[in-house]
């Protein structure tokens, strides 16, 4: 008896240098409500405007109510168009302001590629552990874990940080771990 369950598979051939990342954030303090409902729909509408290189978004497909916490997944043509849109506005303005001050919540990411290698950032994300977080090491973003080009050992050349974000902007000489922050 043939199945009358219609099975499709996708053919990403064309698509040699995807990348997946999921993204959320998560309140960790009653103020987190304010900077999660205020940068939330931020962030939706710099993807709804089709950054380049930005194939598909879904946002809200991760919610939890306690803690509260929101999360996407964005694909990307290739590592750097994404890392290109990482560097623009507002995307960099967003960044420079959330790692000076989290604003009551925690961020984190993971990256997934179609060649290979993953990686994940959880910035002001504790407990209970999230992700990759669960089984895995975590270890402060410095040196060859501060970048995702670096994290990921992806050829070429490290594009310049923008002003005031490069690693000796924010952290002391010789800082490891969560403290350290300028």
């Amino acid at each position: 008896m043939p199945s009358a369950v219609d099975r499709r598979a996708v053919d990403l051939a064309a698509f040699p240098d995807l990348v997946v990342i999921y993204l959320g954030m998560r309140v960790r303090t009653f103020a987190g409500i304010k900077t999660l409902l205020g940068l939330g729909p931020q962030i939706d509408k710099a993807g709804v405007a089709r950054p380049e290189g930005l194939l598909h978004l879904e946002n809200n497909i991760i919610f939890r109510l306690f803690p509260l916490h929101i999360g996407m997944r964005w694909y990307w043509k290739d590592f750097d168009s994404m890392e290109r849109w990482t560097r623009s506005e507002p995307h960099r303005t967003w960044w420079q302001n959330f790692i000076r001050d989290s604003g009551g919540t925690g961020f984190w990411h993971e990256a997934y590629f179609m060649r290979g290698g993953m990686e994940g950032v959880y910035v002001d994300v504790n407990r209970p552990p999230l992700g990759f977080q669960a089984f895995a090491r975590d270890v402060p973003m410095r040196g060859p874990m501060f970048s995702a080009r670096q994290r990921l050992q992806v050829s070429g050349d490290i594009p310049p940080q923008p002003l005031g974000m490069a690693e000796s902007d924010l952290y002391q000489s010789g800082a490891s771990g969560r403290e350290g922050a300028a």
